[in-house]
């Protein structure tokens, strides 16, 4: 395929059910590299309360000593809250900005409308830390997974806490989302009273005039309140819902009123927040029916702790980092005791992004952060919210309600569905474009989209729909529309399938029956019956195929993340009927749907620990996890998909031994990362970190790291190590404590014998102890020949460039390729098709690397430039690379197997918004191997070195008679397959 311009559109991964390709671009985020007029959030040196530790004169100290909470109504907070503020506007004013919002518990800062002139003057301000522009963020979007996780019946987690009514008491769940729907069965509750709780009930929420308090767990007091607005009136809250708040500055500003299709309130809309509310912490066996079928019973993780909402994300639009950094700001200030957030960036986020650095001081004023890792599974690399100081939480998978397919020539086949309560059939079956409108779009009618199948056609058929772009159940609903009697959902690519609610009886089949149905449907006379029940034997608990992967490219290889995985597909819970059929309860899949069975462990847990620190909690949570499954049946050791493991809640109240970490050893990570905290804090080697995985990328040799273990209880443990091709040495190797409270520093020597170089190992560090107790790490290594830069860049039709190689070994051999300078090819990026434009590009046999340009006509355009493998069907599939949004976006591939390629080039203005200006560009593709033709000399030196492992010494790539019109690339390959690209530029 030549490259040729491809009409595409590309959805916004909000929830994972209204499922993608598996390798479909993803919506880049807002530009955040260069200064210009806009919103911002500026971040100000002065640590905030929730990690104030005192230096000011007359005022004191109020971050909460180690294992307590943030007292924010103190005097301390209000008097410090008061002077950070008077050092906001001081800031402000200095270059004439007018202060929309104030942050001070989380993050001292504010937001601001700022001109370039005024960002950059801010920027280079003393006492500024930070001018970021703001950006948006989306939400992560289904039996029972309590039942799954072994919380309910006699023997489980709620029995042995005094029941459900027990399980969660004393706590309070934050749920910073797209609202509430208040008057769900899963929030029901005793209205509030304004008397005081006795203690018999020493927990019951009370109004005081506006505000509503809890007495807690841990000792503290909640003060929240009931913020009206929009269709929702003080008396929405109630003993279950104790408050309820909404933070909409940024998105009014961005929003103009005849766009807003969202309740300006702390209502729900688009039901992803109180789906996620309540599957933390909804109320105990509520009774569920959804188009006159019955579900049986549901409850939330913690039934017996209060939810709190704050709502920052809006239908289709997500939420801005300022108005969900004041949502933080005021959850930790109300205290809160556990935040589930279910959002995220496509590309990673920062540490030191206002979002991260929130969270991480919520994390030390005593609170566990839950948040979703994103779906942008299966290709690697693709995980969000990856703070140390954060739980991120991957989406396995349950046993799902199955229907079987039979076809009129005897074959059968089994998928998901919750709709077929009797037998259908036989009926015509028949594919979507084979009833299509005659004006419809043979792609669209392959979707099923809305208006495109023709009701003179369709009428008491069942019809083969292609999963993919629109949401599934608007799949069923225009099959519905047209007269159709059910529906056959048929995956095109290897993905979940899911047992939605849909309008006429459904069966969702996976790749490679539905390849087989979709064939078979084609044929003259083809007829179906769909029949309840039947099994696929699909093991589980497995990973689900859109949960993001890592490793975490912030982390630079120091951390396994995510960090652990719990049940997110097909999760039945409580949704807002406006954008849900007008149900009140649905399925929904994705890490969203995980990320809040973790929040609700952790309400769990604070009402039996409500003094252990959220490092604790997340510690005993990772330590005791499993591993899920594979297809095959198999144990699943990838920890880049499911971290420690899936959730083990009957096992997590007993951990043995917890690996505990505060904002101290997180700042001294960070400067570790090489990031400039401004506290002074001295470095650590990332890998170091006290946290309960063990990672090292790039080893060379052997390596020792160290932890520091502290005991839930007295006993003796026992150290042992599983790492194939590695020797280890635990030191000490055995450990005994007297009593729970006490700590013990280990070392653990890793030494590379026969792994292979480049290739990741998976193992585990496991401490045994009496009663049975395992208190398990996963370990990942990845062992390297040597150290090189992965790219370098140089200019000029002649030059040179040198860098410095780390060698593993004696005996090293560098070859030189290239250089190569595609041919560019221009494309334009216009409004009317979306802000995207495709090329193919085929890599031949004997390629070494790649490097892929796409650079604007215009500086100060933006685009970014997404390189993925083509299936057979011309779509992206996985295992891509997104490049950042800039003038000239590239995308560097080492190690590029010969194939064809997908280059997709991406507007980089914000998202939701109208571009400025179409945008040229050209596209060029830069392959470099031994049948990809030289323009000019490239040459390196020495070719055979004398080394001595672990002593680096200096490479020189030298060029000439390149053209410098556009750029040219040239390749150092290494021993071990590894290699150094080279750009270089005119």
């Amino acid at each position: 395929m030549s490259a040729a311009v491809l009409a595409v559109s590309l959805t916004a991964l909000c929830p994972a059910s209204p499922a993608r390709a598996a390798g479909e671009p993803p919506t880049p985020v807002p530009v955040t590299g260069d200064l210009k007029s806009g919103r911002y959030i500026v971040t100000l040196a002065d640590e905030p309360v929730a990690l104030y530790r005192g230096g000011v004169d007359g005022l004191a100290a109020t971050a909460p000593a180690p294992g307590g909470k943030l007292d924010t109504s103190s005097a301390q907070a209000h008097g410090y809250r008061d002077y950070l503020q008077g050092r906001q506007n001081k800031a402000a004013a200095a270059v004439g900005a007018k202060i929309r919002r104030h942050y001070s518990v989380v993050t001292n800062g504010f937001t601001a409308n700022l001109t370039a002139v005024q960002a950059a003057r801010l920027s280079g301000q003393p006492g500024v830390l930070q001018v970021r522009p703001d950006a948006w963020n989306k939400t992560t979007d289904d039996a029972r997974s309590t039942d799954l996780m072994g919380l309910s019946g006699p023997n489980g987690v709620w029995s042995a806490l005094g029941g459900t009514a027990k399980s969660g008491k004393g706590v309070v769940v934050g749920v910073v989302d797209t609202g509430i729907w208040p008057e769900s069965k899963s929030f029901a509750a005793p209205a509030l009273g304004s008397t005081r709780p006795t203690a018999k009930d020493p927990y019951r929420p009370y109004r005081s005039g506006d505000t509503i308090r809890m007495k807690k767990a841990d000792g503290g007091t909640f003060t929240g309140t009931c913020q009206t607005g929009e269709e929702c009136t003080a008396a929405a809250c109630n003993s279950k819902l104790i408050s309820a708040r909404y933070f909409s500055h940024a998105y009014l500003a961005a929003v103009p009123p005849e766009q807003r299709d969202d309740y300006i309130s702390p209502r729900d809309r688009e039901g992803h927040g109180t789906h996620t509310a309540s599957t933390a912490a909804g109320d105990a066996d509520v009774q569920v029916t959804v188009a006159g079928k019955g579900f049986g019973k549901i409850s939330g993780v913690a039934p017996g702790a209060a939810v709190a909402v704050y709502k920052a994300l809006w239908k289709d639009r997500g939420g801005a980092d300022s108005d969900i950094v004041a949502a933080i700001d005021q959850a930790v200030a109300d205290g809160v005791d556990v935040i589930n957030y279910s959002a995220r960036q496509i590309v990673e986020t920062s540490l030191d992004s206002p979002i991260q650095q929130a969270f991480r001081a919520a994390a030390q004023a005593g609170v566990f952060v839950s948040a979703s890792a994103g779906n942008n599974g299966p290709s690697p690399a693709w995980i969000d919210n990856t703070a140390p100081w954060i739980t991120t939480v991957a989406a396995s998978t349950m046993a799902t309600p199955e229907a079987t397919v039979r076809l009129g020539d005897g074959r059968t086949f089994v998928g998901a569905s919750v709709t077929l309560d009797a037998e259908l059939g036989p009926k015509p079956l028949v594919p979507s474009t084979d009833v299509r409108l005659a004006s419809a779009a043979q792609s669209a009618a392959a979707l099923c989209q809305e208006g495109t199948l023709d009701p003179d056609k369709t009428a008491g058929k069942v019809v083969v729909c292609d999963r993919g772009v629109n949401t599934r159940v608007s799949k069923s609903a225009e099959v519905a529309r047209a007269g159709g009697v059910g529906m056959v959902l048929v995956n095109t690519s290897d993905q979940d399938t899911d047992g939605d609610i849909h309008v006429v009886p459904t069966v969702h089949l996976n790749t490679p029956a539905a390849t087989t149905v979709r064939a078979y449907a084609a044929t003259p006379g083809a007829t179906v019956v769909l029949k309840p029940g039947g099994s696929t034997g699909t093991p589980y608990p497995q990973i689900a195929p859109f949960s993001s992967r890592g490793p975490s490219d912030e982390n630079k290889g120091a951390l396994i993340k995510p960090d652990l995985a719990a049940p997110g597909v097909a999760v039945l819970a409580a949704v807002a009927p406006p954008d849900n059929q007008g149900h009140d309860f649905d399925f929904m899949s994705g890490t969203s749907m995980a990320a809040p069975q973790v929040a609700g462990l952790a309400a769990l847990y604070f009402g039996v620990h409500p003094k252990w620190s959220p490092m604790a909690v997340k510690s005993a949570l990772m330590t005791t996890a499993v591993d899920t499954k594979l297809a095959s049946g198999g144990t699943n050791t990838d920890v880049y998909a499911q971290g420690s493991g899936v959730v083990n809640p009957a096992a997590m109240l007993n951990p043995g031994l917890v690996y505990d970490s505060s904002n101290r050893d997180w700042l001294a990570y960070e400067e570790g990362l090489g990031i400039d905290t401004g506290t002074g804090v001295a470095p650590v080697a990332p890998s170091d970190l006290n946290y309960p995985s063990l990672s090292v990328d790039q080893l060379l040799g052997s390596r020792t790291l160290t932890r520091t273990l502290t005991a839930a209880e007295p006993g003796t443990y026992r150290a042992s190590v599983k790492l194939p091709g590695f020797t280890t040495k635990v030191q000490p190797a055995t450990l005994h404590f007297t009593r729970a409270g006490q700590s013990a520093k280990v070392s653990i020597k890793l030494t590379r014998p026969t792994a292979p170089s480049g290739v990741a190992v998976t193992g585990s560090l496991t401490w045994t102890g009496s009663g049975r107790v395992v208190v398990r790490s996963p370990i990942v290594v990845t062992p390297q020949g040597l150290l090189a830069p992965e790219q370098i860049s140089g200019t000029g039709s002649s030059g040179s460039v040198s860098y410095s190689v780390t060698p593993g070994t004696e005996k090293l051999t560098l070859t030189a390729y290239g250089p190569v300078a595609g041919a560019p090819v221009s494309g334009e990026l216009r409004q009317e098709t979306g802000g995207y434009q495709e090329f193919a590009v085929t890599v031949p046999e004997g390629s070494k690397a790649g490097a892929f340009y796409a650079t604007t006509k215009d500086p100060a355009a933006r685009v970014y430039l997404w390189i993925a493998p083509m299936l057979p069907d011309g779509t992206a599939g996985p295992g891509g690379a997104l490049s950042d949004p800039t003038h000239q976006a590239r995308v560097a591939m080492a190690d590029l197997k010969p194939g064809k390629y997908l280059a997709t080039v991406i507007t980089g203005w914000s998202p939701g918004s109208a571009f400025s200006s179409d945008i040229k560009f050209e596209f060029q593709a830069n392959v470099v191997g031994t049948n990809t033709p030289s323009k000019g000399t490239f040459s390196v030196s020495p070719t055979r070195p004398v080394t001595k492992p672990g002593v680096p010494f200096d490479v020189t790539g030298t060029w000439s008679g390149v053209d410098t019109s556009g750029p040219a690339t040239a390749y150092v390959e290494y021993p071990d397959g590894t290699g150094t690209l080279v750009h270089i530029d005119g």
